[in-house]
């Protein structure tokens, strides 16, 4: 039976789990679940859940706990404030679908809950095969983004993801904000930059002069 009342512990990998409504998860550290919506409302959605957790040197104090500094301050309520913005602007990023932040006295935990982009790959796995077009598309989506004020921090060829339509998105816009032009922009396409040599060894140059001729032409 659906649960549509929303707790906690829909944020939390075991309670879909234990649903058997763990379709896939994606690639990465801290992998994100790919889950069936059907499991808690009559729908036929997929949606993804991540789990926020740190890296580096803090992890071994904790892997899930943040320190509490206020709500507004929370990588999940910013996170989810962030998509819902871009998303009503039109750009393209997962709708967002709910958010989550317990608190532990000084410290909380949280997750994040969006909707998955059905068929999509990201830019890392379809590069030995993209083509111009394509190619121009990112280049065009990440001049939107930037138009838009966005400060991606981690911009790479994992976070660009495209569905079977050709649609280019942006995943993943923890500790991402929006800012005035400046010299972030730049940053952005040099991290992206060595995302792509890295998973277009022999190509990467041709490739991002490609993507680079489709943000210089985005309008």
């Amino acid at each position: 039976m659906a649960e549509s009342q929303i707790t906690p512990a829909w944020f939390t990998p075991a309670f879909w789990q234990a649903r058997d409504a763990v379709t896939g998860q994606a690639p990465g550290r801290g992998a994100s679940l790919f889950i069936s919506a059907s499991a808690v409302v009559p729908s036929d959605a997929q949606w993804v859940l991540r789990t926020y957790l740190r890296g580096g040197f803090a992890a071994r104090i904790s892997e899930t706990r943040y320190v509490w500094t206020g709500l507004e301050r929370t990588r999940a309520f910013r996170e989810m404030r962030l998509n819902t913005t871009l998303h009503e602007r039109g750009l393209p990023v997962p709708t967002p679908v709910a958010g989550c932040v317990w608190r532990h006295g000084l410290t909380y935990q949280a997750g994040l809950l969006t909707e998955r982009l059905m068929g999509a790959r990201s830019l890392a796995d379809v590069l030995p095969e993209a083509d111009e077009a394509l190619l121009a598309r990112v280049g065009e989506t990440v001049r939107h983004f930037h138009e838009a004020g966005l400060d991606h921090v981690d911009l790479n060829a994992r976070n660009l993801l495209v569905t079977p339509d050709e649609r280019v998105w942006l995943i993943d816009l923890d500790r991402c904000r929006l800012r005035a032009p400046g010299n972030w922009q730049e940053a952005n396409l040099k991290r992206l930059q060595r995302s792509v040599e890295r998973f277009a060894p022999g190509q990467g140059e041709a490739t991002l002069q490609r993507l680079l001729q489709g943000y210089r032409n985005a309008g």
